[in-house]
């Protein structure tokens, strides 16, 4: 099994992937601003209950942009949209509040790095005592 295939460094990688997919969103919020009638989007955080009740179950892997995905294949986003939104609508129908977003933005980057820290350090701790 390789080092990157251990649950708990599966589960950071896929936090940061979610990070990432996350960005991207808050990303289009921030320059759909202007855009009349745009409503915000987020996305849900990752569901790991499932990972960690059953530890020795696989997962399908695209390795390649010709295989066929394990998720439906729809070519889209991995993660949940949140449909918990609260937004306010300004009289031309956009919903997007800057220091909402912005704010959103700088915890997504913090909670990134966070978790980015734990991914090294782990890999750290494996290198050292495979090292020892």
């Amino acid at each position: 099994m390789p080092i990157t295939d251990i649950p708990i460094l599966s589960m950071l990688r896929t936090r940061m992937e979610w990070h990432q997919e996350r960005q991207r969103v808050l990303a289009e919020n921030v320059a759909n601003a202007d855009t009349p009638n745009y409503r915000p989007r987020d996305l849900a955080p990752p569901n790991f209950e499932e990972a960690l009740a059953s530890p020795g179950m696989l997962t399908l892997t695209r390795t390649d942009p010709d295989h066929i995905g394990g998720d439906g294949g729809d070519g889209g986003s991995r993660f949940a949209a949140d449909r918990t939104l609260k937004y306010e609508v300004r009289p031309g129908g956009n919903a997007v509040n800057h220091e909402d977003e912005m704010m959103r933005v700088a915890s997504n980057q913090m909670d990134f790095d966070a978790v980015a820290d734990l991914y090294t350090r782990s890999l750290a701790l494996i290198k050292t005592a495979v090292d020892k």
